[in-house]
């Protein structure tokens, strides 16, 4: 580095940088500038119009909000009617959830099990891909290493710049297929690297879905029962689509309004959900129960939980930000749909097992954080615990390391970033270019040898 670059100039820098940029917050107020694209009393500006999901948690009756119980909706379906009818029958649906949102209708039993199969054929990575793009490189952080890689595949593909509704759905089909390929093995890969753990990487198995894939391709010896893949199944249907609104999703849609490529497109997708913010929630569930567990003596007794809850909400505990985590939500207020389903269906593999005692803990914060903000901080706001509150913990009881919550994720919401930017592709038409209000004034310019 050169003697006139160090760390003294870089922070100095810093510092006057973070002056120049800063300004009175109430000027948002006064521009009348809808910060995070939300109107003031927090339902989300308009910038779209789509086909593909309904998230629905509220409605305005004689222009106020009212809060209704929460609804998530693919293509016309509830999700709670899609989960239940696939319990009914005992069977997968992670694969008819994603053919139901790419093409617009529910498959028939030929449609679903020619899709299936063909998802799984598709999961081989081009050759050379591990050792170049994942050996070679590796990754502390795994999301990065999905956004790399599928910007990657770019390379690999000669039709990468194809147009047309046809090469986008191959596009988006193969990597679905291919994205819990590149997690597992990019997984395996950071265990050798920078846990001085064995690195241990399976042949694809093509007779397999990809909850089942996704548990293969990760255990040691293979082995899962049938309720562990369908556990994971119900996981990956819940987060496959939320909405053009969710960060990820209206990031995916901004690339595409450009006419990029869709590898563009879809990594910048996996970045925005790298987020804490966004995707990582339910980790960050996960560090606070576990810092709950070993500061509370008696998990089941409410008025010791109730304290410590009181000292995280005063930023005493956890990590000092003086929220508990998985509760709340932008657009559900009484209940999540996505929580409802997997508690019960969490609860019932936990029972009579040791992790149920987690489970409760965290049952027990959901059902004291509404009254203890009331409390606290005079609060009425409806608020409701979200899927990230029980996510976490599902994963853990499933084998699944903590550094793969995340990627799990993006696994998931492939199919709904697919669907979304073929709708954009259709009926966008325009470029998504929102404005920002300049509030710096004009200055006069200064020869160089004037400036001090």
């Amino acid at each position: 580095m050169p003697s006139y670059i160090s760390g003294a100039n870089i922070t100095d820098l810093c510092r006057e940088l973070a002056e120049n940029s800063s300004f009175d917050p109430a000027l948002y107020e006064k521009y009348h500038i809808k910060r995070g694209l939300r109107n003031s009393d927090g339902t989300g500006v308009k910038a779209g119009i789509t086909n593909i999901c309904n998230v629905h948690g509220y409605v305005i009756n004689e222009g106020e909000v009212e809060s209704i119980p929460g609804q998530l909706i693919y293509r016309g379906y509830s999700i709670t009617d899609l989960v239940e009818n696939v319990e009914a029958e005992d069977r997968y649906g992670y694969e008819e959830t994603t053919f139901l949102l790419l093409f617009g209708h529910l498959p028939t039993k030929k449609e679903l099990d020619t899709f299936t199969t063909y998802v799984s054929l598709k999961r081989d990575l081009p050759n050379g891909f591990v050792e170049d793009m994942i050996l070679k490189a590796p990754s502390k952080n795994i999301m990065n290493k999905l956004a790399r890689s599928v910007l990657a595949l770019y390379s690999y593909d000669d039709e990468c710049e194809a147009k047309g509704l046809e090469n986008e759905m191959r596009t988006a089909i193969s990597l679905i297929a291919k994205l819990p390929v590149i997690m597992a093995n990019a997984y395996q890969v950071k265990r050798r690297v920078f846990d001085n753990e064995s690195m241990i990487m399976h042949p694809i198995n093509y007779e397999e879905n990809t909850a089942q894939c996704i548990l293969s391709l990760l255990r040691p010896d293979r082995q899962y029962t049938k309720d562990e893949a369908q556990m994971l199944d119900r996981l990956l249907m819940l987060q496959a689509e939320h909405g053009g609104g969710n960060n990820s999703t209206f990031t995916c849609r901004v690339l595409t309004s450009s006419g990029t490529d869709p590898y563009s497109a879809y990594s910048s997708a996996i970045c925005a959900l790298k987020g804490p913010r966004h995707g990582g929630a339910n980790l960050q569930v996960i560090h606070m129960l576990d810092n709950f567990k070993e500061n509370i003596k008696h998990w089941d007794n409410e008025g010791e939980v109730a304290d410590y809850m009181r000292r995280t909400i005063r930023k005493e505990t956890n990590d000092g930000s003086g929220l508990i985590y998985g509760m709340g939500h932008a657009v559900y207020t009484i209940s999540d749909p996505r929580a409802i389903i997997l508690k019960k269906k969490a609860f019932e593999l936990a029972k009579g097992h040791e992790i149920e005692a987690e489970f409760r803990l965290l049952e027990t914060i959901e059902r004291l954080t509404p009254e203890i903000f009331k409390e606290m901080k005079g609060s009425t706001k409806a608020m409701c615990a979200n899927v990230d509150m029980y996510s976490g913990l599902v994963y853990r009881m499933l084998g699944i390391p903590d550094e793969l919550f995340t990627p799990l994720f993006a696994v998931a919401r492939m199919a709904g970033w697919a669907a979304h930017r073929m709708e954009e592709i259709l009926t966008g038409n325009r470029i998504i270019r929102p404005a920002y209000k300049a509030i710096a004034k004009e200055k006069e310019y200064i020869k160089l040898e004037d400036r001090e």
